[in-house]
């Protein structure tokens, strides 16, 4: 297979990305890849994209703008929408390809992502089946219960301390932590130590641009975030939602609960056994099964 570095403009603002494709001639199908809190390209995707190619469809992977190689002010400030106009916008990307069959376009996302493509396959129909792994569901939900009662009320202090800011001196405005070593001392979105210490591994060892930090006006649009309406709307389009057993971050009871909501038959959900969140990153076994799944549903339904 080869890796293509290119970029593309998504709404005025330059995206940079990986584009993979197979070994052979095309046109390809092609499946576009982004990830989920603070995630730069780097982050776990890479392997995913080669077990696409490995087996004949082309794989793109981007940096959303604000994060990573990809332009955008200000840094590190994740607006759900904006990245779901980045995915429509590397589909429009796709269709310019001469090597890419416009009409076999498929989407994966992983946490925040995973909940971006179940969006996408209500409003997009260019998006022929979609992988949904570990999906953020209902952000009001998820941030009151990892929370509990009083670091949701730190966070409420947070975000209005910011909304004043903001309002009050043009261009300043505060920043949290993605996740920290002690959430119980620290307050961050993902108050979670595992989180802080897998994604330090990676930025280690594999991701240097990823960054500890987004704004936290992210946090404020996380609060209203819900993928419901979106996965009601889900009538025909190939959908595999892949959980971990016992996910208490993204909460798989909210996970089950989305994919019960899609009115397509043509679904299939994959529980991984013996399995968190955070494994999913950090365990390369667990990763290579869930990218052997995500792999085969694809070529099910993107395969000529």
């Amino acid at each position: 297979m080869a890796r293509e570095d290119i970029d593309f403009r998504s709404e005025g603002t330059t995206v940079r990305g990986w584009l993979y494709t197979p070994e052979g001639p095309g046109p390809y199908a092609a499946v576009v890849l982004a990830g989920g809190w603070c995630y730069v390209r780097e982050l776990v995707m890479p392997y995913y994209a080669e077990e696409f190619a490995s087996r004949g469809i082309a794989a793109l992977i981007i940096d959303y703008r604000n994060l990573g190689l990809s332009d955008g002010e200000p840094r590190q400030h994740l607006d759900p929408w904006m990245q779901i106009r980045d995915y429509q916008n590397a589909l429009s990307f796709l269709e310019t390809r001469h090597d890419v069959d416009p009409d076999r376009l498929g989407a994966w996302g992983i946490s925040y992502s995973g909940g971006h493509v179940v969006v996408l396959a209500a409003i997009d129909p260019r998006i022929q089946v979609i992988v949904s792994q570990i999906p953020v569901v209902d952000g009001y939900e998820n941030m009151r219960r990892v929370h509990g009662t009083l670091g949701y009320r730190a966070l409420w202090s947070r975000i209005l301390e910011d909304r004043a800011l903001r309002f009050g001196k043009h261009g300043e405005r505060l920043h949290i932590p993605h996740a920290t070593a002690e959430p119980a001392k620290d307050l961050s979105t993902w108050p979670f130590p595992e989180t802080f210490h897998t994604f330090a591994a990676l930025k280690e060892k594999e991701a240097p641009l990823y960054q500890n930090s987004s704004t936290v006006e992210s946090v404020d649009l996380l609060l209203n975030y819900d993928i419901i309406p979106f996965a009601r709307r889900v009538y025909d389009t190939p959908t595999l939602m892949i959980v971990a057993e016992g996910d208490d971050l993204t909460l798989w009871d909210l996970e089950i609960g989305a994919y019960n909501t899609l009115p397509t038959t043509k679904k299939r959900l994959h529980v991984l056994p013996h399995t968190t969140h955070m494994t999913l990153y950090s365990d390369r076994d667990k990763l290579e099964t869930a990218a052997r799944e995500a792999g085969s549903w694809f070529a099910e339904h993107l395969g000529r």
